[in-house]
């Protein structure tokens, strides 16, 4: 299930980098904020647990950023 609004969100992100670049900066922070919280709770749980809890939270803030940004870089490349 999680993996679905991840996916939603990168897309959401994505399209709207592409099409409003200045103001998909907000929401995406807001994303990163978001899975910054559960990566930070999941890396409390000790020893190898912590890193185990937490990577889920680090790669999809990591493809949020991506998307972003890639969605930006599309719109730059545009001739208009």
């Amino acid at each position: 299930m999680m993996v679905v609004g991840i996916i939603a969100v990168c897309v959401v992100i994505a399209v709207l980098a592409f099409l409003l670049p200045r103001f998909s900066r907000h929401p995406q922070n807001g994303a990163q904020r978001t899975l910054g919280f559960g990566s930070r709770a999941g890396s409390k749980a000790p020893g190898p647990l912590g890193r185990l809890f937490s990577k889920p939270f680090r790669s999809s803030s990591r493809a949020v950023n991506r998307s972003g940004s890639a969605g930006r870089r599309a719109r730059g490349k545009l001739p208009f």
